[in-house]
């Protein structure tokens, strides 16, 4: 993970000054904070993350804290607003991280998770939901009771996704309407579904059999996780697979080894600046990474060939978007991504291939996959030339705008790069010489060597295709 940038150091500190605020409170003398139930809640939610982390139940793992919500959403019912935001501490600090820095991370969960219980419970408060819950003897007031608890559970929900929008848009350094765009309706329905467990949870706390009898609620919590691994196992398996191929094409290619990472990393930047939603955003990147798996269909001597390439021999690669169409036709999960293996090197005004499709005919995924496909490679050192500068690339992509590439993908690229700049790592190329010599070349370092004739020391020969005789 790249380093956190000073605007998501900043954010994480505020967010946690204010969690550590919205707690003090009830940890004061006098504050009547019943710390009998909150220990209760708070070792109860602690327990249920520290369990996930355990091998047997790994796959609920990758589900991650928000499984064990009921827990909280049952505190934020039963508790007074900072003894809410102290039951969700000590299991976000203990529950499972991936991604590094894992303090950092837990730390920001906490502060998180402790602002949206404080507030929650402050709605939850204002609308009267104590009495509403019953104890004791009394019964709980069905369906009364749902308004402020669906109330607390929306301002629960809506904290962590401003929250989470907030990060994204520091951390990733997303614009402001891609990081919050449709996090709230993804998160809605799984908070509401989370919110009916924690209110059975509270009204069953509240209730003569006490404390034990909550625990039931841990029973269809698992079932819960269960089901989603299934999702998250399915998941894994895909990207298994979009691995075994990227890695088979790196090796039968070497010249382009990381090329592959890198175009589905430049599509999503394009396709979050245009706002493209993020269900389709993970499949376009799919697209990227797959755009040149037909090159498994090609044979590995052409792929490889120091000079410059007969007319035959191009037309052969030039095949290569059907073979990988082909290969991944009755791959479902796919979708979008099909069509953009298929077209990514159809251009605007008509003179690409394998169709010769024009302007709209050409899919937006395609389109994307063209541009960020185009950019990687004149910005990789090649066997054939050295690598150029960004803004070198960016200018020749400007100058195709319109011809080749779609004007709106290349805006795009422009503004993602110009706000969160370019991590190239290096290609096999590159990895094969530590002293950052270019080998010999297959023609002239400023153009492929397979540029059409009259082209081949002009800027548009290189993004032309960027190499039609090596389809990077």
């Amino acid at each position: 993970m790249r380093a956190l940038s000073v605007a998501a150091r900043a954010y994480i500190l505020c967010a946690l000054i204010a969690a550590v605020c919205c707690a003090l409170p009830a940890l004061r003398p006098g504050a009547g904070t019943p710390w009998k139930a909150a220990a209760l809640l708070a070792a109860l939610y602690a327990a249920c993350e520290v369990l996930g982390r355990r091998p047997f139940l790994v796959s609920a793992v990758r589900v991650g804290s928000g499984s064990f919500f009921p827990v909280l959403l049952a505190a934020v019912l039963l508790l007074p607003p900072s003894a809410a935001a102290l039951v969700a501490v000590p299991g976000a600090l203990a529950g499972h991280v991936e991604r590094r820095p894992r303090a950092v991370r837990r730390v920001w969960r906490a502060a998180q998770l402790a602002l949206a219980a404080w507030c929650a419970a402050h709605v939850r408060a204002f609308l009267d939901c104590g009495a509403a819950l019953g104890g004791g003897a009394a019964a709980p007031d069905f369906p009364y009771v749902l308004l402020p608890a669906g109330a607390a559970v929306l301002a629960f929900c809506l904290v962590l996704t401003a929250l989470d929008g907030g990060i994204l848009a520091t951390a990733e350094r997303l614009p402001a309407r891609t990081a919050w765009r449709g996090l709230l309706l993804r998160s809605v329905a799984p908070h509401c579904v989370q919110g009916l467990a924690g209110l059975m949870t509270a009204v069953l706390w509240r209730s003569p059999y006490g404390p034990l009898a909550a625990l039931f609620v841990l029973l269809p919590m698992y079932i819960s996780c269960w089901v989603f691994a299934q999702y998250h196992r399915e998941r894994a398996a895909h990207q298994a697979t979009i691995r075994a191929l990227v890695q088979a094409v790196d090796i039968k290619d070497k010249y382009t080894r990381g090329h592959s990472e890198r175009v589905g990393r430049a599509s999503v930047m394009i396709a979050r600046e245009i706002g493209m939603e993020e269900d389709r955003v993970e499949v376009l990147r799919f697209a990227g990474i797959l755009h040149d798996v037909g090159k498994l269909g090609v044979p590995t001597r052409l792929l490889r060939k120091d000079g410059p390439l007969t007319p035959e021999e191009r037309r052969v690669i030039e095949l290569h978007p059907e073979y990988g169409h082909e290969m991944v036709r009755g791959i479902g999960f796919l979708g979008e991504a099909r069509a953009a293996i298929l077209h990514h090197h159809e251009r605007l005004d008509g003179s690409g291939y394998p169709y010769g499709l024009a302007g709209g005919q050409i899919p937006e995924f395609a389109r994307v996959v063209a541009v960020a496909d185009a950019f990687d490679a004149m910005t990789s050192t090649r066997s054939y030339r050295r690598a150029r500068p960004v803004d070198t690339a960016l200018r020749e992509l400007e100058r195709c705008a319109g011809t080749q590439f779609d004007p709106r993908m290349v805006r795009a690229l422009a503004r993602a790069l110009a706000r969160q700049g370019w991590h190239h790592r290096v290609t096999s190329d590159e990895q094969a010489d530590p002293r950052g010599n270019v080998p010999p070349s297959r023609g002239s370092d400023e153009a492929p060597a397979s540029a059409p004739a009259g082209e081949a020391g002009s800027p548009l020969a290189a993004a032309r295709s960027h190499d039609p005789g090596r389809p990077g």
